[in-house]
């Protein structure tokens, strides 16, 4: 192995060992975690949220056990490959030895270190994001073909694992038409490649027509209720601070691609990243759906500043260079990822709130960072509806009914009864058993729902009582209620039908 390699791997030891040391035991998966998981039950070629392929994933670590090593080993692997991917970058710019660690610290001490985090498809997404850009830059250094077949199947496999990297065609199309590159699009392999990306995703646009396509319907909900309180300014802050460390490196990059002569047949990746953003800001995406932006652009600056820093006195800005990623990621590193406690965190809120990380997606402040709030409270709820679970299920079947997705999947991940629960929110929707006759109900109520319950659903049931909620002071879900509903006098099943065809029925 050449010694370059051995240095690549111990960036790919150190990536996950910092993944899985970043998260401090008090805290449990995040809310989407368990969605992402219980879609393993379920496996589709579609969801209303997202593509199949964290499904796919899902089904993996369920076969391996289902356990927290393995929900975090595949986010942390897609990060150490997005690494290893911009190593190869790098070397097939003709980058040296300094632009490859360059460019490698870069990654590693930035915002990825929190996206691998999480099992959700935005780690995949950036390593995609990346494939796709490394196979222009390998066509338009060989001009084999072949690479702009790898790169339709990048895309094929990208769309079907999240929509957002169709984002990445938006802005490359228009940036190639503006350069000399815009001779691609005489090619008829580029439209047979692009036949072949199309072949790919089929199943899931043919589920999408099927299910009367609920992508729009959850980019409606999406824009009405998060997207809303998006603050452009407040997008483009965090565009700075994703990859602080190398900031330079990329303004170093975008400038390369206008005025290095060695980088003129890539220049429309300068464009590239013009018209995405502009789109971004446009649409009022939020700032981490860009992320996926900055890899192939830090190795464009990396290789630049490798040459640059070559000869004379221009040598020692080498370990400058290497020394600023790792020391702008230490002040980070106390605020920026859940490895304190909610106590500590509750207790130093200015550090906190000056990075704007209090701010949730309804625009205010709170004591935890959303994400972190996120991941509290779930294992408390999931043990108190088993207990209620194991006493109502001896006197008949019991629904346990939740208001939303990540209630629902804590529940079923964390269950030690045998708990399914259910709900009309987000996928489980579709997955509602009305073939079963139940008897009672475990109603889980949002604390903002949870007075009108008693009143609104007692007069269906024999017994109806509030049991419990959870009391963890620092979860996002604190106040939800659990409410225990015993010997329905209606039929529970007609009403739950009922309710999954008036819920549909809002989509059209």
């Amino acid at each position: 192995m050449k010694k370059d390699y051995w240095i690549l791997l111990l960036f790919i030891i150190a990536k996950f060992a910092l993944q899985y040391s970043l998260i401090s035991p008090e805290y449990e998966l995040h809310r989407d975690e368990y969605l992402h998981l219980d879609q393993a039950n379920h496996l589709a070629w579609g969801y209303l949220s997202v593509p199949p392929v964290n499904s796919w994933l899902a089904w993996i670590i369920k076969m391996l056990g289902n356990s927290i090593f393995w929900v975090k080993f595949f986010p942390a692997l897609f990060g150490a490959l997005t690494i290893v991917l911009t190593w190869k970058v790098v070397e097939e710019l003709n980058g040296n030895l300094f632009a490859k660690v360059l460019a490698s610290l870069g990654l590693l001490f930035s915002v990825l270190l929190r996206v691998n985090m999480l099992f959700q498809p935005t780690s995949l997404e950036i390593f995609l994001w990346l494939f796709i850009y490394y196979s222009l830059i390998k066509y338009f250094n060989s001009q084999q073909v072949k690479w702009l077949y790898i790169g339709a199947i990048i895309v094929g496999i990208g769309i079907l694992n999240k929509y957002n990297i169709a984002f990445s065609l938006l802005g490359l199309i228009p940036a190639l038409l503006l350069t000399e590159q815009r001779k691609i699009f005489m090619l008829p392999h580029v439209y047979w490649a692009a036949l072949l990306a199309l072949i790919i995703i089929f199943p899931n646009l043919l589920w999408q027509y099927q299910n009367q396509f609920p992508v729009v319907h959850h980019m409606k909900e999406l824009s009405e209720r998060q997207l809303v309180h998006v603050d452009r300014m407040d997008f483009m802050k965090s565009q700075i601070l994703f990859f602080a460390g190398v900031i330079f490196v990329i303004i170093a990059g975008w400038g390369a691609l206008l005025l290095y002569k060695p980088f003129e047949k890539y220049r429309f990746f300068f464009w590239s990243y013009i018209f995405t953003i502009i789109l971004f800001l446009f649409f009022k995406a939020k700032d981490y759906y860009a992320i996926g932006l900055y890899p192939v652009y830090i190795a464009f600056g990396a290789v630049f500043l490798g040459n640059l820093f070559e000869k004379g006195r221009k040598r020692f800005l080498k370990p400058v260079s290497i020394l600023i990623p790792i020391l702008l990621f230490l002040p980070l590193y106390n605020v920026a990822f859940p490895n304190k406690s909610p106590e500590y965190i509750v207790s130093h809120q200015s550090q906190y709130k000056k990075l704007g990380l209090l701010r949730w997606e309804d625009g205010k402040d709170h004591p935890l960072p959303q994400d972190f709030a996120d991941m509290q409270g779930w294992k408390e709820l999931a043990q108190k509806v088993d207990k209620e679970y194991s006493r109502l299920s001896k006197t008949g079947k019991t629904m346990v009914l939740c208001d939303n997705y990540g209630q629902t999947g804590a529940i079923n991940y964390y269950s030690k009864a045998g708990v399914v629960a259910v709900s009309f929110n987000a996928d489980y929707i579709n997955w509602i058993d009305v073939n079963k006759k139940y008897k009672n109900v475990i109603r889980i109520k949002e604390v903002s729902e949870a007075g009108k319950e008693l009143k609104e659903s007692g007069s269906f049931f024999e017994i109806a009582t509030l049991k419990d909620s959870i009391t963890n002071p620092y979860a996002r879900e604190r106040g939800t209620a659990i409410f225990s509903l015993q010997g329905a006098k209606i039929n529970i099943n007609k009403r739950i039908q009922d309710e999954i065809i008036e819920v549909k029925n809002e989509w059209k």
